[in-house]
């Protein structure tokens, strides 16, 4: 990641609280100059996972960045950790891998989205803005990746359970929340407001106990609301 940040870069919402996991001083240091430079709120920056998982508690991070490659739990460890003492945090994997397994364990562990460390200070900015607005963020070529292994998890069958009643407009959202469209996007196709598409992924989350996008489009999938 180009750590100088320039054209458009993307403003931190106030009051956002970010965790910073890497075990690179050099690179930890500057991912938190970055997003502290355009607003966000740094509560901790550590080097290794089980200090990570003990500081989420007290510093409560609405986002939290994590490296995979850790000193002493690996990333996935990290993110389920994390995700245990803090349900509702939303984890952005920044990694040099580009390995598709270790993609899909990082998401399978609760991730919302990965991202990786090639990926301009821009990229990155904005990656971070989206996930704290509760959507899921790939690098390119990683969004297909993964709605692809939802679909084989799809094919195996499922124990029968009683699918929670949504309204016409939560199933259309859902549907193109699952091809792939961003807040703003799904809300110019269905001509509504910004804030009225995130009110209904959130009523939808609340609904099917769910905790991000990443879960949403494998609802979807599995349930056969696919068109």
């Amino acid at each position: 990641m180009t750590t100088t940040s320039g054209g458009h870069a993307t403003v931190g919402e106030p009051g956002i609280r970010v965790l910073i996991v890497d075990d690179h001083p050099m690179w930890r240091d500057a991912v938190a100059r970055d997003l502290a430079a355009v607003g966000y709120d740094i509560v901790a920056a550590v080097g290794e996972g089980r200090a990570a998982v003990r500081a989420a508690p007290a510093t409560r991070p609405d986002v939290a960045v994590v490296d995979l490659q850790l000193p002493d739990l690996n990333g996935v460890e990290v993110i389920r950790g994390l995700l245990a003492v803090l349900p509702a945090l939303r984890v952005l994997v920044l990694s040099a891998s580009g390995e598709h397994q270790d993609v899909l364990d990082a998401v399978k562990a609760g991730a919302s989205g990965y991202l990786v460390k090639s990926a301009s200070a821009a990229e990155f900015l904005d990656a971070v803005a989206r996930t704290a607005a509760g959507e899921a963020v790939f690098t390119a070529g990683l969004a297909a990746l993964v709605l692809g292994e939802f679909r084989r998890l799809a094919a195996t069958p499922q124990e029968d359970t009683q699918i929670p009643r949504l309204t016409e407009r939560e199933t259309e959202v859902l549907r193109l929340v699952a091809k792939g469209l961003t807040y703003r996007q799904i809300a110019q196709r269905l001509v509504l407001s910004h804030r009225t598409v995130q009110n209904h992924v959130q009523n939808t989350l609340g609904k099917l106990q769910l905790h991000n996008r990443v879960e949403l489009v494998r609802y979807v999938i599995e349930n056969g609301l696919v068109e």
